[in-house]
């Protein structure tokens, strides 16, 4: 891998896989909502910021989303679900990503192996649901996932050498997490990318449109 981009590089995640990646040697563009101003649930915004590169890139990293709009929580009930609140949160955990992909096609590198990966979460997986709660954000992560699915067979088309995936990295020591994770055995970021990373480097074509945890296990859809 020679060079990467990155979506939501300024994110807790995003950020040390940035890092993780300089100090493997590759090259990495950065793109980010505090830095550069690229606003996801915006076509206009999305359009402007990626049709502005050039690549191919071997590596496409989305690293977007958002448990919950400010000033709200994730839902412990279907009471507490508010069109507004669900909205927004497929709008940046969804709708955003789909609107990434459209670029995908043209930046992706298509001569050598090259990954599309977006951040999912275990509790998007509708297999993997038990308890319930949280009907937005596994809503938006739930068709994050299908949109990746498809992405895939459709990349697989043009871009024989390539793998496009939902991961899910774990419960990561980030201030986006939290207020949640006080439940959960939690890691650090860096170790986290690293982790990711990993698995990123071992993709294969035939795994291509498949959910994969930061251990490179398989997620269930």
């Amino acid at each position: 891998m020679e060079n990467a981009l990155i979506i939501g590089a300024s994110g807790g995640i995003g950020a040390a896989v940035a890092q993780e990646l300089d100090r493997r040697g590759v090259a990495v563009m950065g793109l980010s909502r505090r830095i550069q101003g690229i606003d996801v649930t915006d076509p206009a915004s999305v359009d402007q910021h990626l049709e502005k590169l050039q690549g191919p890139f071997d590596l496409i990293f989305i690293a977007v989303g958002i448990l919950a709009p400010e000033g709200a929580r994730p839902e412990k009930s279907l009471a507490a679900i508010t069109a507004a609140t669900m909205a927004q949160v497929l709008a940046v955990n969804a709708i955003g990503p789909a609107l990434i992909l459209r670029h995908v096609p043209r930046l992706l590198a298509k001569d050598r192996p090259a990954v599309v990966a977006a951040l999912s979460a275990r509790v998007g997986s509708i297999g993997d649901n038990n308890i319930g709660g949280w009907h937005s954000y596994r809503a938006s992560k739930a068709a994050l996932n299908q949109t990746i699915r498809g992405a895939a067979i459709e990349l697989k088309r043009s871009h024989k050498q390539a793998a496009c995936v939902a991961l899910h990295p774990g419960t990561v020591h980030t201030p986006f997490a939290a207020d949640y994770a006080s439940r959960h055995k939690t890691i650090p970021a860096p170790e986290a990318a690293s982790h990711l990373l990993d698995v990123i480097a071992g993709l294969t074509p035939a795994q291509s449109g498949h959910f994969y945890d930061y251990a490179g296990k398989e997620v269930p859809w």
